[in-house]
């Protein structure tokens, strides 16, 4: 009798994953139209993507900008946060999963406020999702 090797699951992601546990926040644009806001905790992330969940599902589809606390400093004093855009690929009982296509790093000088997040301009977001839209 020899020893048998389990059949180990296929990974089909291209870019590797990495547990993080950070807050998170994002917006949902759907035709045009910001339809959720809101906050959660990121599960893992890579660089084309990530989980995290959220006290709601998001529209599968739909673009999305998320703000990530990022766990650096700039020069050992300077909070940073990731801005990602994507869309949503899965959500299902408050776990979802986005794409990011595009990112960048930001410094974030201060607290930010409660309720900032969504008054914020979301220009870039809808300009993102219109040049996504048209290739």
């Amino acid at each position: 009798m020899g020893l048998e090797k389990a059949a180990m699951p296929v990974e089909r992601r291209a870019k590797k994953r990495f547990v993080m546990e950070r807050e998170i926040r994002f917006r949902v644009l759907d035709q045009g139209m910001i339809i959720a806001v809101g906050s959660g905790k990121t599960l893992n992330l890579s660089s084309s993507g990530v989980a995290f969940v959220t006290a709601d599902d998001l529209p599968v589809g739909g673009y999305v900008e998320v703000s990530i606390a990022w766990p650096a400093l700039l020069e050992n004093r300077c909070p940073l946060q990731l801005i990602g855009y994507g869309r949503v690929l899965r959500s299902s009982r408050g776990t979802v999963a986005t794409t990011i296509e595009q990112y960048e790093f930001r410094t974030l000088a201060r607290i930010v406020p409660e309720g900032a997040w969504s008054a914020r301009s979301d220009q870039k977001l809808r300009r993102w999702a219109e040049a996504v839209g048209r290739a």
